[in-house]
């Protein structure tokens, strides 16, 4: 994620979906000032209060409005919530709108084609975890057209929870090296083009 989205020091970064802040202090070490857009607000305020010494900023709002103007960030990134999206284009769309012409719009997401989502599909169907019955996993093909444009999608985690570190390891050299399609993670980065 933080390879295809390049943030930094300097720069202003929308984290649509941002939770509790799990992936924002990655993005925050680069220097860069980040937003974390959450629907939940207890979900924002976890994130407010461990990102107190960063410049972080909660907001409470959905993807599919954002609360921003047009062009207000250099760059926007999304990490495992538009699962949670039914119209993934329009949330896309959404944060293109809000990216400066020459900013990335980075999206990742759990890929449909890996076991890891065909295991949270069977727990929402056997549990009834309500965090998973809605969701909505994509595969590579079907993220990589939610924005137009030509974009860059990668696949990662190739290994399961269970493998042995060093098994891990190597599954993953291996899936990358052969481009495999259906690692647990999908990464995907569109450019906004310049409007001139």
């Amino acid at each position: 994620i933080l390879e295809l989205l390049a943030p930094s020091a300097g720069e202003i970064i929308l984290d649509a979906g941002c939770g509790s802040g799990v992936f924002t202090r990655d993005i925050l070490d680069s220097g860069a000032t980040v937003v974390g857009l959450d629907i939940s607000l207890p979900m924002i305020g976890h994130a407010r209060k461990k990102m107190e010494r960063f410049s972080f900023f909660g907001v409470k709002g959905t993807m599919m409005q954002l609360p921003f103007g047009d062009n207000t960030f250099n760059r926007a990134v999304s990490v495992t919530a538009i699962e949670f999206v039914t119209d993934g284009s329009a949330a896309v769309n959404e944060m293109f709108r809000v990216t400066r012409p020459g900013g990335c719009v980075v999206v990742a997401t759990l890929n449909s084609l890996s076991l890891w989502a065909v295991r949270r599909k069977k727990k929402a169907e056997t549990t009834g975890h309500p965090l998973f019955e809605n969701v909505v996993f994509r595969s590579p093909d079907e993220v990589r057209v939610l924005a137009a444009g030509e974009g860059l999608v990668k696949t990662a985690i190739h290994f399961q929870k269970t493998d042995d570190p060093a098994v891990a390891r190597r599954l993953e050299r291996q899936g990358q090296l052969a481009g495999s399609n259906t690692g647990a993670f999908i990464i995907a980065r569109w450019i906004k083009p310049d409007s001139g």
